[in-house]
Formats: structure tokens, sequence, C-alpha cells
């Protein structure tokens, strides 16, 4: 690909390593693993060594974790099969007002099923307060879900303090780590996590595979019925080449993780400060440090951020506005406007996420790129016009 490509919250490109592994899944192995021939085998026991590796990423034993075909179908089968599953003990459900919609929209529909939900507020930051958590549950509370990290501004929410107010209230705790595996470390042991969504697409893996995190002893109903797949909890065949790309590459991100963790928290600092220098009216959005090693989200005043992005890719520099599940919306992001901004000012941010294909040379680029292209949409703002006039 010619260009800068900075949207790798919204999607990576997977690695080749990863290609490599799937490749022989599509022709020479192809055999349905729930046949009982060697061809058949094969397949399965690629499924079981992927399982592994994603259960040894986040501190899980292999049969604690089921394969979806999305982050988004993962999370609606924690949130719904907690549900279905306590509905008998409690329908009151905790999460945050930032998280990722398929967080949201599942519980604003099991609302309509007669469930209460807590949507907590967050602070300027976009950070949840675990005393907000623990004060908001009650005897009807059956399930926590709070995500590991923002998928817009970045941030990385205090999940072991929720985790310990969980556990000591005998309440289920999901959280929505699509944003985070493979990036930052995480044992859901020690976080006391009981269920936990991930995504291959977010992590240089294939598209259409996930994976739900289900500690051993919660017996989660199967959101999809029909077949004895996945330890008789989620219906289909599998998709064998993506688990097997899925496996390979939450691998490869752990193995990585320390070093280029490093390297993309330089990436990411030496963009926000040059930003923040270079242009004047200017914000970061999300916490200053305690955020995704490669994520960038900042707000411009009196421009638009969508253009912004026309104009970055012009120059072949691709970029995001919000979320890419919301970036067609004509609404200002959900988390800007939590974490207090106006609608001006949200409406006026671009979020740039940096991946293991990116060098300080992109940077640079966009540096060089971004404080004209800013001015120019300025010297076109009437709000801009009307600022300089009444500050003058």
């Amino acid at each position: 690909m010619s260009g800068i490509y900075l949207d790798n919250a919204a999607t990576t490109a997977a690695r080749k390593e990863v290609l490599d592994a799937m490749l022989p899944y599509f022709m020479e192995g192809y055999g349905n693993p729930s046949s009982v021939y060697k061809l058949a085998r094969e397949s399965k026991r690629a499924i079981d060594d992927a399982r592994a590796l994603v259960a040894s990423a986040i501190g899980a034993a292999a049969n604690e974790v089921f394969f979806t075909g999305s982050g988004t179908e993962a999370d609606n089968w924690a949130i719904k099969g907690v549900a279905e599953m306590l509905a008998g003990k409690g329908r009151h459900i905790i999460t945050s007002c930032i998280e990722h919609h398929a967080v949201l929209h599942t519980c604003q529909a099991l609302e309509q099923h007669g469930f209460r939900v807590t949507y907590l507020p967050v602070d300027a930051y976009g950070m949840v307060s675990p005393d907000a958590v623990e004060a908001a549950i009650t005897d009807d509370t059956i399930l926590i879900s709070v995500m590991f990290a923002n998928n817009e501004i970045g941030t990385i929410q205090p999940i072991a303090d929720i985790g310990r107010i969980a556990k000591a209230k005998n309440v289920l705790f999901h959280t929505d780590a699509v944003q985070a595996v493979g990036h930052v470390p995480i044992n859901v042991k020690a976080l006391n996590v009981d269920l936990l969504s991930l995504s291959a697409h977010k992590l240089y893996g294939p598209k259409g595979v996930g994976a739900l995190y289900v500690r051993k002893g919660i017996k989660l109903p199967p959101l999809l019925h029909g077949g004895a797949q996945e330890m008789k909890r989620r219906a289909g065949t599998e998709n064998v080449p993506g688990i097997v790309g899925m496996g390979k590459a939450v691998s490869l991100c752990c193995a990585e993780m320390s070093a280029e963790t490093a390297r993309l928290t330089g990436l990411r600092d030496k963009l926000i400060t040059g930003i923040l220098e270079r242009i004047p009216y200017a914000r970061l959005n999300g916490h200053p440090t305690e955020r995704l090693p490669g994520n960038v989200n900042i707000s411009f005043e009196f421009i638009e951020g969508e253009s912004i992005l026309l104009m970055l890719d012009m120059k072949n520099m691709y970029a995001s506005s919000g979320s890419a599940c919301t970036s067609g919306s004509l609404d200002p992001s959900h988390v800007l406007l939590a974490i207090g901004l106006p609608h001006e000012k949200a409406h006026g941010s671009v979020r740039m996420t940096f991946g293991v294909n990116n060098t300080e040379s992109d940077v640079d680029a966009v540096l060089e790129a971004l404080p004209p292209i800013v001015q120019r949409l300025r010297d076109m703002s009437p709000l801009y016009e009307t600022f300089v006039k009444n500050n003058k």
C-alpha cells in the first residue's frame, strides 16, 4: 500500500506470517473439524493449537476460550448470555457511557426486555471511577461490563480495581478487550475478569474471527444453536483458516509486545507533542499516560475533523474521525461528548493510530502536512475569523 496508514484502531493489515499460517487450511487442510477422519483431525488439531495460543495470551486455560465470528459477537454473547443465565437472580447491568456500540446497543436491547442498565459517566480523561462502579451495585446486579481500553481516545480503564470490586460483591465482570489484547499485558485471573472479548483483525489477524473468554464454572448459554462445535457452546462449522490466523497473530503480538509497546509509545508521544507545539487551539483527548501505545486523538478548534481527513487523504495519509463503526454518522462521537467536549470541538477531532508498519518518518510526514492543512481550513472558517476579530 502506498501512503501512510494511521487507522490501526479500525483494522490492521494481516501480517505475512499470519497469511502463511492460514493458507494451507484453504486448500490442502480443508477438512471439517467435526468429522472423524485424518483430514478433519488435522483441522481440529489446528483449532486446538490456536485456542491454546489465545488462552496463553490472556492467562486463561484453553478450555475457557471460545471462537466467535467477531468481537461484536463475543460482546453480544457475553452480555446476553449472562442476562439469560442470571435473569432469575437479578436484572441489573452496569456499564459505562463510552463503551463500543457492540456493548451499548446490546444493553439497550436488553432494556427492551425488562433489564435495567446503569450507564456510568467518565471523567475528563475518559476514565471510569471504581468507586462509582461499587456505588452502582445493588442486590439485583448480575453483570458489570467495562471496556479494557477505549477505541477512540485510547484511555485504559482501571480494570484490576473494578475486578476486585466485582469479585468482592459476587458480580460477574466482562471486559471488551478488543483494542487491548496483543497490545498491553493482560491476565484474566490476576484481574478477576470473568468474561473477555477479543478480535483478530485488531492485532494483524484476519477479519471475521474473534473469541470470548469464559471463566471455568460459568455456564454461559449458547448465543447460536444448531451444532456441537466449540465445546457445544457456539454452533456453526469453524472458520479454520481464520482461527489459525488469529492464533498466529496473537502469539506474534505477545512475543513482541515489550519492544513494540516502547516503540509505539515513542511514536505516539512524538506526534502528540509535535501537534500541540505546532498547532494552537488543539487539545489531546484521553488520558495522557494511561492510554494505548499507538493511540493519538486530537481536537482542533474552529474546523471539522472530516475536512482534515479529506485533505490528509489527498496526501495519501489515512486517519479517522472516530470509531470505524460510527464514522458514517454525522452525530458527534458519544465518547468525546462524554468527556465533556462541546459538539463543535467533538466534530473537530481526528484519531491517528499506529501499528507495526508505522515508522518515525510517518510521524515527521504528518507533522509537516498537518499544520498547513489546519491553518488552511481555519482560514476558511467563519468561526475562526470571528474568534480572531474578538481576540485582537
